[in-house]
């Protein structure tokens, strides 16, 4: 299993031996090094990674703020010299938490603790369907339904439930936006608003502010279209 993975530190000296640690692990691939939490955002807008080495005080972006940003985190590894974050760190689901200076064995410690994870989920992916899975299932009232990937045109959350919009039936079930973002395909669908999720396929037109969906228009919010923007290869107008 090889896993492809990114460091974030803003002092030289400790990304070189992050960087050092990396090379000497045979299944880790270095994809790329950042010094600031900005930059990192806009490559993982097109680049998938499995695994971030994410130092949490940085000038501008800190790691902690990077990471409350993303709407679907890889694995991440926090490091700092700093005690006092190991509380926020593991509040937004870190793997592990080193404190620098660390060894090269307590590195390893916990990259092996993300492999392990990485491998669970694998393995629940193939369990499930895996890659070739083009459809699931979610119970709406007394039943359970089949959804698949293609008939979805877009996902609107009310509240405790969601509404999964197809061309020919809306399906209400009760589940949250984080799980069913869990559920969808990695690509192929993005968020653009706190109550929209939308299928790229199925964006007939992008309007000001609003994504086109034959006669709906949906919002693009704040928080959000930067990101969509990135996705579909266009630069916002100001």
């Amino acid at each position: 299993m090889i896993i492809k993975c990114i460091a974030v530190d803003d002092e030289p000296l400790a990304l070189d031996i992050i960087k050092d640690y990396i090379s000497q692990v045979p299944f880790l691939k270095l994809m790329k090094t950042f010094n600031d939490g900005i930059s990192v955002l806009e490559y993982l807008a097109s680049n998938n990674v499995d695994l971030i080495f994410l130092d949490i005080e940085m000038g501008g972006l800190s790691g902690t703020q990077l990471l409350k940003t993303l709407q679907k985190k890889p694995k991440v590894i926090m490091t700092t010299a700093y005690r006092n974050y190991a509380v926020d760190a593991f509040d937004l689901d870190v793997t592990d938490y080193l404190l620098k200076p660390f060894s090269f064995e307590r590195f390893l410690k916990a990259v092996e603790k993300s492999c392990n994870s990485l491998k669970e989920e694998q393995s629940d992916h193939t369990q499930s369907g895996g890659a070739d899975k083009n459809y699931f299932f979610v119970k709406s009232g007394y039943k359970i339904l089949k959804v698949n990937f293609d008939d979805i045109l877009y996902i609107e959350g009310l509240s405790e439930y969601i509404i999964i919009k197809t061309k020919t039936v809306n399906i209400i079930t009760l589940q949250s936006f984080k799980n069913i973002e869990k559920t969808l395909p990695e690509t192929g669908f993005v968020r653009i608003h706190k109550s929209y999720l939308v299928s790229l396929s199925k964006i007939d037109s992008v309007e000001g502010q609003n994504v086109i969906i034959g006669s709906k228009e949906l919002p693009i919010g704040n928080k959000y279209k930067k990101r969509f923007f990135d996705i579909i290869s266009l630069k916002e107008k100001k």
